[in-house]
């Protein structure tokens, strides 16, 4: 069986404390998190591949990003 590759968003958030917390907003729930920005991507991977393993083993669908847009909203505070 071929795979297919799937591309997600990740957003990598500073912490205050060091390292960067990773989320996935594709995939409820798929946070990951590293002590640098590499580690970060590197940890992000590993729980994307993970959830989406999971998803397989109990015939649920695969999440794409083919009908998700990004963008931004000014407040005013």
């Amino acid at each position: 069986m071929k795979s297919t590759e799937l591309n997600y968003t990740v957003i990598f958030q500073k912490e205050p404390e060091g390292g960067y917390t990773a989320i996935v907003p594709s995939l409820p729930g798929c946070v990951s998190y590293g002590n640098d920005l590499e580690e970060a991507k590197k940890m992000a991977k590993e729980a994307i591949e993970l959830y989406l393993e999971s998803l397989k083993e109990h015939n649920e669908s695969i999440p794409t990003q083919k009908d998700v847009f990004y963008g931004q909203v000014s407040v005013a505070s």
